[in-house]
Formats: structure tokens, C-alpha cells, sequence
């Protein structure tokens, strides 16, 4: 399960309209190699769910997770911040043993 925030549900409405996209583009979360921890977050829309992607729906925000990602995901909850130390999304993931200073990158 991916879990959604208020505050991140209305940040993704708000991309929607800016990009005049459907609600028909949810959000595409992936892990990827690279980045200071090792791996990296990867954050997109798209309106095409492929064989083998998990779907979640939370507070009205469908989330896409392809199978390989969704072993690193369990769990984390997408959150959106615009305070002083940065403004974008956020993950917070409770299987992340260690994140690097700018939260883009982590290990499991």
C-alpha cells in the first residue's frame, strides 16, 4: 500500500490543472539505481497501467507501482512539503535504513 497526504493529493490536483492532464494520469512511483544512498525515487504522471503494476488508491490519488519497485515501497506514504528546508514530495519509507541529506536518495 502506498499511502497519499492531504497535502500531496492537493499539490498532484494542482499539477494536473497546470499540465492540463485527465484524471485519468495518476502517479507513477518507481525505484531506480543511483543517487549518494543508492537508490532514487523516481515520480511521474501516467495513463497507462502495464502488466504487473500494482495499483493503490488513497485519498482519491491512484498511485501505479510496478512489481520490482513495490518491494522497496511497501508501506511509504507520499507526502508534499513547502516549507523552508525545500518544497516538493516526499517519501517516507519504513523500509529506508539510511536517506541522504536531500531525501531523494535512500537504502535499504
Amino acid at each position: 500500500m502506498i499511502n497519499v497526504t492531504e497535502k500531496a493529493k492537493e499539490h498532484v490536483q494542482e499539477l494536473r490543472k497546470k499540465d492540463n492532464l485527465s484524471d485519468q494520469h495518476h502517479i507513477r512511483v518507481s525505484v531506480e539505481g543511483g543517487g549518494c544512498s543508492g537508490l532514487m525515487y523516481d515520480l511521474k504522471f501516467d495513463d497507462t497501467i502495464n502488466p504487473g503494476d500494482h495499483v493503490f488508491e488513497d485519498n482519491g490519488v491512484k498511485v501505479l507501482v510496478n512489481k520490482k519497485s513495490l518491494l522497496y515501497l511497501a508501506g511509504t506514504t507520499l507526502d508534499f512539503s513547502d516549507g523552508l528546508n525545500g518544497k516538493g514530495f516526499q517519501f517516507i519509507n519504513p523500509n529506508a535504513t539510511r536517506t541522504c541529506g536531500c531525501g531523494e536518495s535512500f537504502s535499504v
